[in-house]
This record gives C-alpha cells, sequence and structure tokens, in this order.
C-alpha cells in the first residue's frame, strides 16, 4: 500500500497538469513542470519544443528560470519540482503522467535546487521524492 500524497506535493501536480491540458499542442508543447519554494509560491514552466532539437527548453528549465526571475534563491529557494507529460493522440493510454527530468535538467537542478525534492512517480511505491543528487551522482564540477 502506498502513502497518501501529501497536500503541498498534490498542488504541484495539479498545476503542471492544468498547464499542460491548457497549453498542448502536438510538437510544441508536451511537457509543463511546477515548483515550490521555501515561501510556498508555485512557479509553472512548458516544454518549448522546436524543429531544430537543439533549441528546444525543457519545461523544469522555464520554471526554474521564472521562479530565478521572480527572486527565489538564496532567500527563498526551490523546494520541490515536479513534472508531468501530456500523451500524443495517437498513443494508447491517454492518462497525463509524471515524468522524470532529461540529464540536462538533472545537472540544471543540481547547480540551481540542490536541495529540493523532485517528485518522481514509482510504480510500486506510488510518489517518492529524490534530491537532485541522487538523480545525479557524479555531477560535473568546474575546476577552480
Amino acid at each position: 500500500m502506498t502513502a497518501a500524497i501529501a497536500s503541498e506535493d498534490q498542488a504541484l501536480i495539479d498545476a503542471a497538469t492544468a498547464l499542460i491540458k491548457r497549453r498542448y499542442a502536438v510538437g510544441r508543447h508536451h511537457i509543463a513542470a511546477a515548483l515550490r519554494t521555501r515561501s510556498g509560491k508555485i512557479v509553472t514552466g512548458l516544454h518549448l519544443d522546436t524543429y531544430v532539437g537543439r533549441a528546444s527548453v525543457c519545461a523544469e528549465a522555464v520554471a526554474v528560470g521564472q521562479a530565478m526571475a521572480d527572486g527565489a534563491g538564496a532567500g527563498d529557494p526551490i523546494t520541490a519540482i515536479v513534472s508531468v507529460r501530456h500523451p500524443r493522440p495517437t498513443e494508447q493510454n491517454q492518462a497525463i503522467q509524471i515524468v522524470a527530468p532529461c540529464g540536462i535538467c538533472r545537472e540544471m537542478l543540481r547547480d540551481f535546487a540542490p536541495e529540493a525534492r523532485v517528485l518522481l512517480a514509482d510504480p510500486e511505491q506510488g510518489l517518492r521524492a529524490y534530491h537532485p543528487s541522487d538523480l545525479l551522482p557524479l555531477k560535473y564540477h568546474r575546476l577552480p
């Protein structure tokens, strides 16, 4: 039996889900992210897919950038983040699901939200939280 999802975590899932339901577009937007800062502020971000893949921007990066622009950081750090994926119309399962951040976003979260809880769906244990260091244990560090 899995534990109930905490209301503050459910609020993040709901915010990301509402955004992707509102803005989903085939070939443009299929991932949304929502994060919370220590002050309780929720910030969302939308994946920006482009025809040139290298120019695409992940939803997590958009959300973190918006949070930083709004003043998140040392005084109001990011404490949790979740990402959700909208299925394409051709997929059999049409449920919006929680997805893991890509490798680049894991690196970014280690830089900008090292103590945040990254919410992931575990098929056997339900919703679980991981630190960015759990998802990217051997982070690249610049030499001094």
